[in-house]
């Protein structure tokens, strides 16, 4: 994928004395009082922000925080405790700037942090007053947030279209190389887990991969849908009937191109939904009517993790079961310790696989890590995200 790198600029030394704009994705979590819970992405936006102030740049840096009311300002939308986290690890005070869109007073050397881009009137529905307006503002636009990539906004797309120059941030660009490493050029085999509660909702993601995987393996309740695709009986267990059809051409596609969709052999089944609830591990072929599914069994995750040490590539997204109950974790646990020991680039992503990776301490054996998850989902879906549209278009010329 051709994009303009903003670390090559830097290197060329074209940053220098320039106004760079940076849209970073710091949406982090705050408790009741406005405290920040969990500051990983301030963290992962420090390499960016600290690339442009070493290379002598202007530097603004904004953000969407929650879900503000455009033009209706209110005290817990401020990236205020934002800027103060981002502050302490650079080291510096990082003033924070209100009414910023008709212009913004910053000197090479100096950082500004940019309220809330989502308060400014015309920034979800990318309207082209706002979009010129922001391009004014700077030399250089530098998108750094992935998590936002599959949406067309102002600060996202429009001021891309019309920056004097647009190019991809060093975690951005780091997304570009891994979705490309595992899904435009993979080594073979390549393999996806796609798991979770519902088919409906990944669907398209399925018959996408459908067309390009060696191994579909399928998690959670999809799993459960794909077994009575197979004509196994489920119980109780979550499931989408409606969708059997579907299931059912996925894994004749699958077929079709001499791949394959695994379905369990065995199970861990319930009587309730509940962390204390017995586990039973029974095959796949006696579950009984009042049981619930909520894990594969051991010898399903055992031929699974044998799969996928011998894949070229692995794609994650899901857990395998009821992963957060310690009776229903082991299929979760052998799939993500089997990718952690594979030689095959992982790329993972998706909130719960996220969890699952921090559960198992596999953090270091994953080959990257997504911090997008719509817009991770919708790679999945084969779909081009606009950031990376609008970006091969500027670099284009």
């Amino acid at each position: 994928m051709n994009v303009i790198r903003f670390s090559d600029l830097c290197a060329k030394g074209q940053v220098r004395g320039k106004r760079v704009f940076i849209r970073a994705d710091l949406n982090v979590p705050q408790d009741a009082a406005g405290r920040i819970t969990e500051d990983t992405r301030i963290r992962a936006s420090v390499p960016c922000i600290q690339m442009a102030l070493d290379a002598g740049a202007a530097v603004m840096v904004t953000s969407h925080l929650g879900r503000p009311t455009e033009g209706e300002f209110k005290p817990e939308d401020s990236l205020a405790p934002v800027a103060k986290r981002l502050g302490a690890l650079l080291g510096r005070e990082v003033p924070v700037l209100a009414n910023w869109v008709d212009g913004v007073s910053v000197a090479p050397g100096q950082l500004v942090m940019l309220e809330n881009c989502r308060l400014n009137v015309g920034e979800k529905k990318n309207k082209e007053e706002l979009a010129r307006k922001l391009a004014a503002l700077c030399d250089i636009f530098v998108h750094d947030a992935f998590g936002t990539a599959h949406r067309a906004e102002g600060s996202t797309y429009g001021i891309a279209q019309f920056a004097p120059v647009a190019c991809a941030g060093p975690l951005l660009a780091a997304e570009i190389d891994a979705i490309s490493k595992a899904l435009a050029q993979p080594q073979r085999p390549l393999a996806a887990i796609v798991a979770g509660s519902k088919v409906s909702t990944k669907l398209t993601i399925l018959q996408s991969l459908a067309k390009n995987v060696d191994q579909l393996i399928v998690g959670g309740g999809i799993a459960n849908t794909f077994m009575l695709a197979a004509g196994l009986k489920i119980g109780k267990s979550l499931a989408e009937a409606d969708l059997v059809g579907e299931a059912k051409a996925v894994i004749e596609a699958m077929k079709a191109r001499g791949a394959e969709v695994p379905i369990p052999t065995d199970v861990v089944t319930a009587k309730t939904f509940a962390i204390d609830a017995p586990a039973t591990v029974k095959k796949a072929t006696d579950v009984a009517d009042d049981d619930l599914i909520l894990d594969i069994g051991p010898e399903t995750a055992a031929q699974l993790a044998a799969q996928l040490k011998t894949a070229g590539t692995i794609v994650w997204n899901g857990p395998m079961g009821v992963f957060e109950f310690p009776a229903f974790e082991n299929g979760t646990k052998v799939v993500a310790q089997a990718i952690a020991e594979s030689p095959a680039f992982s790329i993972a992503g998706g909130g719960d696989t996220l969890a699952a990776i921090a559960k198992y301490g596999i953090e270091q054996q994953i080959g990257y890590i997504s911090t997008g998850g719509g817009a991770f989902l919708e790679v999945l879906e084969g779909k081009t995200l606009p950031a990376f549209e609008i970006l091969q278009k500027r670099a284009a010329g």
